[in-house]
């Protein structure tokens, strides 16, 4: 059976985390928000730090439940204190592996899945996983970015040579980068019949955002576990990495500068 993570590309360095506990499931899992209702139970795999959790457990209110799971035990200390912080008591967090969920079938009303199935060894099996524990009528979701479709201005060579490291470096972890467009193809192979797709995106354009953006996409290209894999593998050097680190931080500071992350998602009928 394939592990739920051949390789976790970006690791769990401060400069990802910085990015992570950003997310909340209003910029992060929008078109699920509807679908949300209180008294449901609700499996968030992959959960992380907790942000967007501790957010669902808030919307289904204290009649409902949620658990998250994560394949790294280290984080689920950072998840808890987001919990505790937020005063939620319908909430907790476990270690989880998303092709052999720990739990027997039908014990989900909604099982969601964010910037995961991009990570792991097999996401058609993971989605049938998701699908085996969702209750008869309940709602699988998954959302995922797409590298490939990542769209900036300046538009500087080095930044070009980021892309393609970080497809190189993905890719030889086991891992499919361009997983958003391939999401509604992967549900229909996982057995799903009604599969209804959308798409969204992140975009950093003010100055703030900017700052932000480009600062820890160059902390995370020197220091972070996509480093140390990118230089182990062979792929790219030390000073080719401070290079394109460089690059980040200079586009960064261009008043006209512009990024967009896409995601591609979808909402699929258990």
């Amino acid at each position: 059976m394939p592990k739920e993570t051949a390789v976790y590309t970006h690791g769990h360095h401060e400069s990802v985390l910085r990015s992570h506990t950003w997310r909340t499931a209003e910029n992060s899992a929008a078109y699920l928000l509807p679908h949300l209702r209180a008294g449901q139970r609700v499996l968030d795999v992959g959960c992380g730090p907790g942000t967007i959790t501790a957010d669902l457990a808030e919307l289904v209110g204290p009649e409902g439940h949620v658990t998250g799971g994560d394949h790294a035990a280290g984080i689920l200390d950072r998840a808890r204190r987001t919990a505790a912080e937020r005063g939620l008591r319908n909430v907790e967090f476990t270690t989880a592996d998303v092709h052999a969920l720990a739990y027997p079938d039908d014990s989900f009303d909604v099982v969601h899945a964010h910037q995961v199935l991009q990570h792991v060894g097999d996401p058609v099996a993971a989605l049938r996983e998701m699908r085996r524990v969702c209750r008869p009528g309940g709602i699988v979701a998954a959302r995922d970015s797409d590298y490939a479709a990542m769209a900036w201005y300046p538009q500087p060579p080095l930044l070009d040579d980021w892309l393609e490291l970080y497809h190189r470096v993905a890719r030889a972890g086991g891992g499919e980068p361009d997983a958003g467009r391939r999401l509604r193809s992967w549900a229909l192979r996982a057995g799903f019949e009604e599969v209804n797709s959308s798409a969204a995106s992140w975009c950093y354009a003010t100055a703030e955002d900017r700052s932000w953006w480009s600062g820890l996409w160059a902390d995370r290209t020197v220091a972070s576990s996509y480093a140390d894999l990118a230089v182990s593998g062979g792929h790219a050097t030390a000073a080719q990495l401070a290079e394109i680190a460089e690059a980040w931080r200079e586009w960064g500071t261009h008043r006209d500068a512009w990024f967009m992350v896409p995601h591609g998602e979808i909402l699929c009928r258990a």
